[in-house]
């Protein structure tokens, strides 16, 4: 007897927040030994948001039904790296919590900023004691004593310098030296070579205690401005969140409302919702009639009326009236609460344009250390003779000591350490790891303001270099709510009473199969049995065929068959001539048409019309302006795919019709044969033609944001987002080039004159204070230049 095969099932992507990162070595270090831990498919790093997107393999099953969890090992083999990581919680953050923990961060960054001016206030004054441009009288006589400035250096390594000087140790100890382990060695070899020179003047070594302090002053500053400017391009998920309110009104029998906190209500709660409140968890209106601003959602300028039946995601503002709600779905399901979670995930996933940086950080910090060592070599041994003048100008410069006891400025060792220090401080792998990172986080979040959703920083780079853009048809080009404008019944005179017993018939055969299909199309026909009065009959065995219709067992019709002509044709059921003609004379009014057949005979035929939406035409010649490909794939039959082209502008070769799912699959792929396509659905039907192009484009509203195989995710009822999400991509990735080529450039330039190289012929090098603010500095600007991305205006291009 064969044993059973363990099952296995797909898990959700996790999302850790990771702290301890500071540069794009630790960015690669925490990959790889994420990708190195046994069930992860996928790892992908975020330094600017510190967090950590996996994807894990299938879960596999033991006999008993239970499955290792892989979150133990995957924490375990980060914190032996000496980075603490923990899962992101799936319950949305209480508002009143949240602005707590900002406030207790705040005072963090700012005592660290306090700390950081008085070091460089102190540092700076030792400067001025030692040029002889303070008077010495009153306290400043201290000032020019080598043992308070030895205190002072002692301290400020041992209190605010601390913790780089640990995380430095750790990570080199670790294999993965970072941005601290080169802080850190710069600072410490200052702060020892200087107590060296002071406390054994003969040996020649240069005292300079004022460099460390005024070098962690520098840091600290830089990594304050750094924490500020990150905030602000976290903002957009603050902002996300903050639509939820943390209370709603909890409605219990006849007794008035009672506050209650969101994250306890669970589905079949009832809800007081008064006017100005915003909408607290998913839900359908029970009573009352209002209307709601959704444009903080789905970026809807215009208010939506709402009603008993209507259905509510939380975020939305309520305008006029009192509502009573039904939960649908707990806060934590909420469409916000996954929106916020999809741009979190989207903003760890990296765009493919970083693999190159990534890869250049993670050895980045072991060629610095070795080019640090190797100018220490240089100037000591070999550069100084070869240039002695270089000494007298380094002097000149102000290398050296600043008179507190040390050895003289002009030795050779003297002048390689402190190149080597500046080596050391000046480097920025930080840079290299914030490049991508920054802008991805600021478009993604402006994105998601605008009702776009981007589901990764992959899906933004494809986006921003989109050839061509095929559309589907029905709620898609159209506003996917269309309705019954004809019913036809064949073999039955026109006006007779027979003719309109046989018509009722006919929907309600038709609507009692399409209540099992969620295709536009069966909502037109349940809604015309709606309108008719008509009760559904029970069916069995009922059955989807994509791109053809639907079939199955009807009380007390047999099997019924609803969908293309064609398709009934195929499974036997002949087509009369005046079947035809009816179907010809139809489809010229641009309608769609479906055929109803039951136990093989044809019945009649149903004709549905659906309206474009409002700015199809205008969004069709906006993307044709700039220069992408476009076209129509669609099921329908011809005329009525030819009618729609018509009224947007599109040309007879850019149409396509009566295609099966297959065969989009295939013109898809001829498509891409000239270039990258997205392919816009609705989310739903279109699943495989969606994942196959390589940007799937959703339009829809909230509750379709789930739809895996869609990148991108355009919220609301318009069209017109696909263009401004083409340009935010395009604007993004102008972002990361320019990053990019700031990051690389910077450190290909400064790296040389910190080693001294302008040294022998033009007089010019780095102290360790200037090459720490450039440091402090090129990280800023990175962050600060994905800051100026903006939303484009309305009829800006890409």
């Amino acid at each position: 007897m064969s044993a059973t095969p363990p099952a296995s099932r797909s898990r959700e992507p996790l999302l850790l927040d990771v702290e301890g990162m500071k540069c794009g070595g630790c960015v690669r270090a925490v990959e790889q030994r994420l990708l190195q831990t046994e069930g992860v498919r996928q790892a992908s790093v975020n330094l600017l948001t510190r967090t950590a997107w996996v994807d894990l393999e299938p879960r596999v099953e033991g006999p008993d039904g239970t499955a290792a969890d892989p979150l133990p090992a995957l924490l375990g083999s980060l914190e032996g790296l000496g980075f603490q990581a923990r899962l992101r919680p799936q319950e949305p953050e209480p508002a009143s919590q949240r602005e707590r923990r900002q406030a207790e961060q705040w005072w963090r960054h700012w005592r660290q900023l306090l700390v950081a001016l008085l070091l460089l206030l102190v540092s700076g004054l030792g400067h001025l004691a030692d040029a002889g441009l303070l008077a010495w009288r009153g306290p400043w006589p201290l000032l020019g004593s080598p043992w308070f400035h030895a205190l002072v250096a002692t301290l400020a390594l041992a209190f605010p310098g601390r913790p780089i000087l640990v995380r430095g140790v750790r990570s080199a100890l670790a294999g993965v030296p970072g941005m601290d382990t080169l802080v850190g060695l710069g600072v410490a070899s200052a702060y020892l070579s200087s107590l060296v020179g002071w406390l054994w003047p003969a040996s020649g070594w240069p005292c300079y205690f004022n460099e460390p302090v005024m070098l962690l002053g520098f840091v600290l500053t830089g990594r304050f401005l750094e924490e500020r400017a990150r905030y602000r391009t976290g903002r957009a998920i603050e902002e996300l969140g903050a639509l939820q309110p943390d209370h709603a009104l909890l409605l219990l029998g006849d007794g008035p409302p009672r506050q209650v906190r969101v994250g306890g209500l669970r589905p079949g709660d009832r809800l007081r919702l008064l006017p100005g409140d915003r909408v607290p968890v998913d839900g359908v209106v029970l009573e009352g009639c209002s209307r709601v601003d959704a444009s903080s959602l789905t970026g809807e300028p215009l208010p939506q009326s709402v009603e008993p039946g209507s259905e509510l995601a939380a975020g939305l503002l309520n305008l006029e009236s009192s509502l009573v709600l039904e939960v649908r779905r707990r806060g934590a399901d909420s469409a916000i609460a996954r929106i916020v979670r999809l741009v979190e995930r989207a903003q760890a996933r990296k765009a493919p344009i970083q693999g190159l940086a990534d890869r250049v950080a993670g050895r980045f910090t072991l060629v610095v250390l070795l080019l640090a060592l190797a100018t220490l070599v240089f100037w000591w041994l070999w550069g100084c003779r070869h240039w002695p003048e270089v000494l007298t100008m380094a002097a000149a410069a102000g290398h050296g000591s600043h008179g507190h006891g040390g050895g003289g400025a002009g030795t050779p060792f003297s002048l390689g350490l402190q190149l080597a220090i500046a080596v050391l401080v000046v480097a920025c792998p930080c840079a290299l790891g914030l490049a991508t990172p920054t802008a991805i986080t600021v478009g993604s979040g402006l994105a998601a303001r605008s009702g776009l959703l981007f589901r990764g920083g992959d899906a933004i780079e494809t986006a921003s270099r989109l050839e061509a853009v095929l559309f589907d048809k029905t709620g898609t080009l159209t506003i996917g709510r269309p309705l019954v404008t004809a019913v036809r019944v064949l073999g039955a005179a026109p006006g007779s009473p027979v003719e309109a017993a046989e018509a009722a018939r006919l929907v309600q055969l038709a609507a009692s199969l399409e209540q099992h299909s969620r295709h536009p199309l069966a909502h037109a026909v349940l809604q015309e049995a709606q309108c008719r009065g008509l009760p559904l009959l029970s069916v069995s065995e009922a059955q989807t065929l994509p791109g053809d219709g639907v079939q199955g067992l009807v009380e007390g019709a047999g099997l019924v068959r609803v969908g293309r002509l064609d398709w009934l044709a195929r499974q036997g059921v002949m087509a009369e001539p005046a079947a035809t003609a009816l179907q010809q004379d139809l489809e010229a009014g641009g309608a769609t048409l479906l055929a109803v057949a039951a136990d093989g005979r044809l019945l009649g035929l149903l004709a549905v019309e659906d309206r474009p939406r409002a700015d199809a035409a205008a969004t069709v010649s906006r993307l044709r302006r700039l220069g992408l490909r476009l076209g129509l794939l669609s099921g329908d039959r011809r005329a009525s795919v030819e009618g729609l082209g018509r009224r947007l502008g599109l040309r007879p070769e850019e149409l396509a019709w009566e295609l099966r799912p297959e065969e989009k699959l295939e013109r898809l792929l001829l498509a891409h044969r000239q270039g990258a396509v997205a392919m816009v659905g609705d989310g739903i039907n279109d699943a495989p033609a969606l994942a196959a192009a390589d940007l799937g484009i959703a339009v829809g509203t909230g509750t379709q944001i789930a739809q895996e195989s869609a990148a991108l995710v355009v919220m609301g009822e318009g069209l017109d987002g696909i263009v401004r999400a083409l340009a935010i991509a395009r604007r993004t990735m102008a972002k990361v080039r320019q990053n990019l080529a700031w990051a690389f450039g910077y450190n290909l330039i400064v790296l040389p004159i910190a080693a001294g190289v302008l040294l022998p012929g033009f007089g010019l090098s780095l102290s360790p204070e200037l090459a720490a603010l450039l440091m402090a500095f090129s990280s800023i600007t990175v962050v600060g230049n994905a800051l100026l991305l903006q939303d484009p205006p309305p009829d800006a291009a890409p």
